[in-house]
């Protein structure tokens, strides 16, 4: 009966997505493209704005976090911040990239990301790619348990 609530729990809570961008009307875009719910199987979504770097690590340390996305167009970058959360953070959070360019995700590659989406803003991209994400990433954990 608890393992029954629990798992009602579960089901109810959403999603927590970090989202870092130095600029605020860049944030401001992606929280509206990505609006309540980034798809129709996954819970609604939270998302935290930070403008700073620090406050990402802070984010993450404190646990909580599903999912990150990061601009890899901030001051300072998202891309290099990307690759320090995937060399030291143990069992960090799957990160989506920004980039200015499609023809960047070779830097995508090189900071670890786990998925890139170019400027502008699109609202179904956006939404679409990381829905992908976090299905990909929740459907890895059971086999990653030892």
């Amino acid at each position: 009966m608890a393992s029954d609530q629990h798992h009602g729990e579960a089901a109810e809570k959403s999603l927590t997505v970090l989202l870092y961008a130095s600029d605020r009307g860049r944030r401001d875009n992606v929280r509206l493209a990505l609006g309540r719910r980034i798809a129709a199987d996954l819970p609604e979504i939270t998302v935290l704005e930070v403008a700073t770097q620090p406050a990402v690590l802070t984010a993450i340390e404190a646990g909580g976090i599903d999912v990150v996305i990061l601009d890899g167009e901030a001051v300072p970058g998202g891309m290099g911040l990307c690759r320090q959360l995937k060399h030291e953070i143990l069992e960090a959070p799957p990160v989506l990239l920004l980039a200015a360019r499609p023809d960047d995700a070779w830097l995508a590659t090189w900071a670890l990301a786990d998925a890139i989406v170019a400027y502008p803003v699109d609202p179904v991209r956006l939404p679409t790619a990381l829905a992908d994400l976090v299905r990909r990433s929740t459907a890895v954990e059971p086999s990653a348990q030892p």
